[in-house]
């Protein structure tokens, strides 16, 4: 899934030499929590948080006004160089940027230019789609061994049973050379597809189940 599918178009966006106020009327209005600041051509120069503006608040102990403080150019307390994705981006890399740096939104630009906005709870939600977590479905996990063709053995025996697989993930197992594939299928009641699991000797693990087949690598 590119970003392009998901990202929001209509930003609200400052220049840097809006007031600090004015960033503070923007996101109580549209009750945002990022700005992005641009330039005369629309060119991205910088973007703006709730937190920057709550770290920007003086100690109680400063001799500044605070109402001062807040008519200060945006400019003073932007964060810059900003960080940001391409709308032909996919979702899922760019879910582990938003991981290792810890952010809440990206700015997405083209030739430097601001063309969208993604926040946290949109990957959140793309995420949930691409499994098929927002739709009633049932996850059944099976321990295999780690050779090539592996997801493509244990998917013949969801479709022998008729069992469509909504979405099909790999992560390591703690048993050297096993991985663990977590199925997400369609069907609210998977016993008959775990049990041909079973039966073709494989540990398998579904709702409300610890194990069948065997120990839990």
């Amino acid at each position: 899934m590119k970003l392009q599918l998901i990202m929001r178009t209509n930003v609200y966006t400052l220049s840097p030499t809006d007031s600090i106020q004015d960033a503070i009327d923007l996101m109580e209005q549209k009750s945002i929590r990022h700005i992005p600041i641009v330039d005369e051509d629309e060119k991205l120069v910088g973007i703006v948080s709730d937190r920057d503006i709550r770290d920007s608040r003086p100690s109680i102990l400063m001799p500044l006004n605070e109402k001062d403080l807040f008519l200060k150019p945006i400019s003073s307390i932007m964060a810059y160089p900003v960080l940001t994705a391409h709308e032909d981006d996919d979702v899922q890399e760019t879910a582990k940027i938003f991981y290792q740096h810890r952010i809440g939104c990206l700015p997405i630009t083209a030739n430097e230019r601001l063309v969208g906005i993604i926040s946290e709870s949109d990957i959140l939600s793309s995420l949930t789609a691409l499994l098929g977590a927002d739709r009633p479905t049932s996850v059944i996990e099976v321990c295999v061994q780690n050779y090539p063709g592996m997801l493509a053995d244990v998917a013949t025996i969801f479709k022998d049973v008729g069992v469509n697989i909504v979405s099909a993930v790999a992560y390591p197992s703690q048993k050297a050379n096993y991985h663990m594939l977590s199925f997400r299928v369609q069907t609210i009641d998977p016993r008959k597809v775990i049990q041909k699991l079973a039966d073709s000797g494989y540990d398998v693990y579904g709702p409300s189940l610890p194990s069948i087949g065997g120990e839990r690598s």
